[in-house]
């Protein structure tokens, strides 16, 4: 299990970097005719929102899940108020992009208010696409898995969906993990755990999509980052693509719109099923140097 656990947070690392090169353009052709297939990292476009960056470094979401990993590192455990310094710390003076949730967070702790109730009321996917180091570290104790992918989230994004889809992620790469295929992982966690819930609308659509076309179904979504739409793309890429990684995080970053996000649930999920070999396209430079140095 170890190989795919370390598998479950590279891929997952692996999908943001690969975005960094046309995330959030949202137009589809423009990203076919003007980039060309992203099967490589590449750095970002000329008006990208990511204009300090260089190939084969990470999102300001990827940089959030880096901070995790350290975290889980030093601490030996998942230690929400050391995690909340370290984020805060990565802000300040960061280079990087400022999403909405990241801008709203640090006003709320400025104006002094405790790190565990700062959070913005944002529904965007990325607070629940960022716990692959938390798999790792927690792979033997799903409940304390659980507790901790929503605690991290929730210091950064209140919102319900957006909560209870860390917690979805994170059974689900666990299942895979131990061996079941992403479909069947889905559906038990769906069953077992989210049955009548906004989970289990959104996964539904994801899951009766998975034999159209990726970027049609995507764009029917909505390529954006909030997570009703976010989370159905996720589906589909995992669902339909569970034996290609490589054609999963491709086909993610050609659909366009927020491909990060949805690019670092999918490499967690598919790289939990298929280990370090399905790995091999991708080089590993750059930021991805500080992954590897870590050992949470």
């Amino acid at each position: 299990m170890k190989d795919k656990a370390q598998a479950c947070v590279l891929a997952s690392f692996a999908g943001d970097a690969l975005a960094l090169g046309a995330h959030w353009i949202y137009d589809t052709d423009r990203i076919a005719r003007d980039i060309g297939r992203m099967e490589t990292y590449r750095d970002p476009a000329g008006d990208s929102y990511h204009p300090t960056k260089k190939k084969g470094e990470f999102t300001h979401y990827g940089d959030q899940a880096l901070v995790l990993l350290e975290s889980l590192a030093a601490s030996r455990r998942f230690d929400a108020e050391d995690f909340s310094r370290r984020w805060q710390r990565l802000f300040d003076g960061y280079a990087g992009y400022r999403d909405q949730a990241t801008r709203a967070t640090l006003e709320n702790l400025s104006q002094g208010k405790p790190f565990r109730e700062a959070g913005s009321s944002s529904n965007d996917l990325s607070a629940a696409v960022r716990i692959a180091p938390l798999v790792y570290a927690l792979r033997g104790d799903e409940e304390a898995l659980v507790k901790a992918a929503r605690v991290q989230a929730s210091l950064t994004h209140t919102d319900g969906l957006t909560l209870d889809a860390a917690e979805f992620l994170a059974r689900v790469a666990l299942r895979v993990l131990g061996g079941a295929p992403p479909p069947a992982a889905v559906q038990e966690v769906l069953r077992d755990h989210f049955t009548g819930t906004a989970v289990e609308h959104a996964v539904h659509r994801g899951l009766d999509s998975c034999t159209q076309d990726s970027i049609t179904a995507i764009k029917a979504f909505g390529q954006d980052c909030h997570s009703p739409h976010a989370l159905p793309a996720v589906i589909h890429l995992v669902c339909s693509h569970e034996d290609d990684l490589r054609d999963a995080l491709v086909t993610n970053v050609m659909a366009g719109g927020d491909s990060a996000a949805r690019g670092m649930a999918v490499g967690m999920v598919l790289g939990a099923h298929l280990g370090m070999r399905a790995l091999h396209p991708f080089t590993w430079h750059g930021a991805h140097a500080q992954v590897n140095g870590c050992k949470a």
